[in-house]
C-alpha cells in the first residue's frame, strides 16, 4: 500500500475501535482484530507470467462477550471510515441479539490488560514494473515454475479495555521449482524484506549446479535405515509438527501432545537440540487474539529438556497455569532451533554414505504418543557415497521418532542457520517463519 492508504487503514481502524468503546453498553466487553495487505501476485510456468495482478484486502473479526458469552463476525475493511462504520454497526448488532441465545463458556477470556505497541517494518520490494524481467533474467531456458508474493501486510488490534496494537511489514516469497527434462525437481525459496539480488544471483547459480546431478540416472534404495542430512528446509518441516500436538499445554493436559514422554521426564531429546521462540527478528506481531504481548524470547527446550510450554489465557483459565502469551492454537509462530557446530564444508563428509534430504511433504502423526512422524522425501534428495554425491533417489517414505531424531541420534546441527518462511496464501498472506540449522542424524528409518 501507499503511505497515504496505510494511514487511512490505521486511522479508521482506530476511530472503529474508539467508537465501539463509546457504542458498548457496560455489561458488553469486545475484541476486534484486522488483517489487511496489498499484495503483488505474480505466477510462472516455464519461466513465463502465467497470472499476475495486485490484491487489496481487509478484513475485521469483532469478538463481543457478555454475560461469559461471546460470539463473532466478521467484515470487510476498507479504510474508508463511513463504509467501515456501517457494516461494524450492522455486525454489532447481530451479534447482541445471537449472544442471548447462545450457551455460558466457562473459560471465556476477557480482555484485562493495558497493552499497547506499533510497528513499522518497511522494507525494499521489486516494483512491479521491474519484477518479471528481474526474476526470470538468469532463468534463461530453465523450466521454472513458481510463485512471487510481495507487499505489505497489515495487522492490527483493539479491545474494550483500550488496549490497541498495529503491525505493519513488507516482505516477499518467491516460491518456485526448477525442472530437468527428465521430469526431476528441486525447490527453491527466496524471501525476504529488502531485495538482493546478489543473493538471488548465487541461489539460482546453486540451483542450476544441482539441476545437473538431478540430470544423474536416479537410485531405488530398499527400506531400511540411512544415516541422513536434513537441509534447513527439511528440518522446518520436520518443526512445524511441533505446532500440531506437540509443545501447546492443552494438548498435554488432555493427553494430545507428542512430547508427553519428554513432558513427564520419561525421555529426552540431545542435549544438542534447544529450541525457543524468538520475536527479536519483527517478522511476525507479538500480540495475540487478546492483546497479551509475548516475551520477545521464551526458551521450550534447552538441551533436551522442556523448560516452557506454549500457554494461551483460556488454557491457563482451565487447568490453573500461568499463561506465556500463546496464541488461540498454542502453536508455535516465531521458533528458532539453536545450531551446533557442524561446519557447511563438512557436511557430505561428515555424511560419508547415506541421504541427503532437501524437502519432505505429507508430514503428519503415525503414533502420535510415541512422537512417530510419517512423510516423504521430495525435490533434490540424493544418495551420497564416501562424501559424494552419487545419484538423485526415487521419493521414499519414512516413518520415524522425533525422540530418535532429535534424541539419541541426533549427530549435529550446522553452525549455521536459515529462515524458512511461512509461504501460506490461504485466506490472506501468512506471516512468519522457523529460523533453522541443517541437521544429521544416524539410522533414520525409511519404510517404503
Amino acid at each position: 500500500m501507499e503511505q497515504q492508504e496505510l494511514s487511512a487503514f490505521e486511522v479508521s481502524f482506530n476511530q472503529l475501535i474508539d467508537t465501539l468503546v463509546e457504542k458498548r453498553k457496560e455489561s458488553e466487553q469486545f475484541t476486534a482484530k484486522l488483517n489487511g495487505e496489498r499484495t503483488q501476485f505474480t505466477r510462472f510456468n516455464h519461466a513465463k507470467v502465467r497470472q499476475t495482478g495486485c490484491v487489496v484486502d481487509g478484513s475485521v473479526e469483532l469478538t463481543l462477550s457478555e454475560d461469559q458469552r461471546s460470539s463473532s463476525r466478521q467484515f470487510p475493511f476498507t479504510g474508508n471510515w463511513e463504509v467501515d462504520w456501517e457494516v461494524a454497526q450492522t455486525a454489532l448488532q447481530e451479534l447482541r441479539a445471537e449472544l442471548p441465545q447462545l450457551p455460558v463458556d466457562p473459560y471465556l477470556v476477557l480482555p484485562t490488560g493495558t497493552n499497547t505497541s506499533r510497528e513499522i517494518h518497511s522494507g525494499k520490494l521489486l516494483t512491479a514494473e521491474i519484477l518479471v524481467p528481474t526474476v526470470l533474467e538468469l532463468l534463461g531456458e530453465l523450466d521454472f515454475t513458481g510463485l512471487y508474493a510481495g507487499g505489505v501486510v497489515i495487522q492490527g488490534y483493539g479491545d474494550s479495555n483500550q488496549q490497541k496494537h498495529w503491525f505493519t511489514t513488507d516482505s516477499f516469497t518467491l516460491d518456485y521449482s526448477l525442472f530437468t527434462p527428465e521430469g526431476q525437481a528441486l525447490k527453491g525459496i527466496f524471501a525476504g524484506s529488502d531485495w538482493n539480488h546478489e543473493a538471488y544471483i548465487d541461489q539460482i547459480n546453486d540451483a542450476k549446479k544441482q539441476l545437473k546431478l538431478l540430470s544423474c540416472p536416479t537410485k531405488e534404495l530398499p527400506r531400511g535405515q540411512y544415516k541422513t542430512y536434513f537441509e534447513p528446509a527439511a528440518v522446518a518441516d520436520l518443526l512445524s509438527m511441533l505446532s500440531w500436538g506437540g509443545l501447546s499445554e492443552a494438548d498435554l493436559q488432555q493427553g494430545n501432545s507428542a512430547l508427553a514422554l519428554l513432558s513427564r521426564k520419561e525421555k529426552q531429546l540431545s542435549h544438542k537440540f534447544s529450541l525457543k521462540e524468538n520475536f527479536q527478528r519483527g517478522l511476525i506481531p507479538r500480540f495475540n487474539e487478546w492483546g497479551e504481548i509475548a516475551e520477545l524470547e521464551l526458551g521450550l527446550i534447552e538441551k533436551g529438556v522442556i523448560v516452557n510450554t506454549l500457554i494461551n489465557s483460556r488454557t491457563a483459565k482451565e487447568y490453573q497455569k500461568k499463561a506465556t502469551g500463546a496464541n488461540g492454537y498454542e502453536s508455535l509462530r516465531a521458533p528458532e532451533v539453536t545450531p551446533g557446530s557442524l561446519e557447511f564444508a563438512q557436511i557430505l563428509t561428515s555424511l560419508d554414505t547415506g541421504l541427503y534430504v532437501s524437502n519432505l511433504h505429507y508430514l503428519n502423526w503415525s503414533d502420535r504418543p510415541t512422537g512417530r512422524i510419517t512423510g516423504m522425501t521430495r525435490y533434490a534428495c540424493f544418495w551420497v557415497e564416501d562424501g559424494e554425491i552419487v545419484a538423485p533417489i526415487e521419493n521414499l517414505r519414512f516413518d520415524e521418532s522425533l525422540y530418535r531424531f532429535w534424541g539419541e541420534n541426533l549427530v549435529d546441527l550446522t553452525d549455521f542457520q536459515e529462515f524458512i518462511p511461512e509461504v501460506g496464501t490461504y485466506e490472506r498472506r501468512h506471516l512468519g517463519g522457523s529460523m533453522v540449522p541443517g541437521m544429521l542424524v544416524e539410522d533414520f528409518t525409511y519404510t517404503l
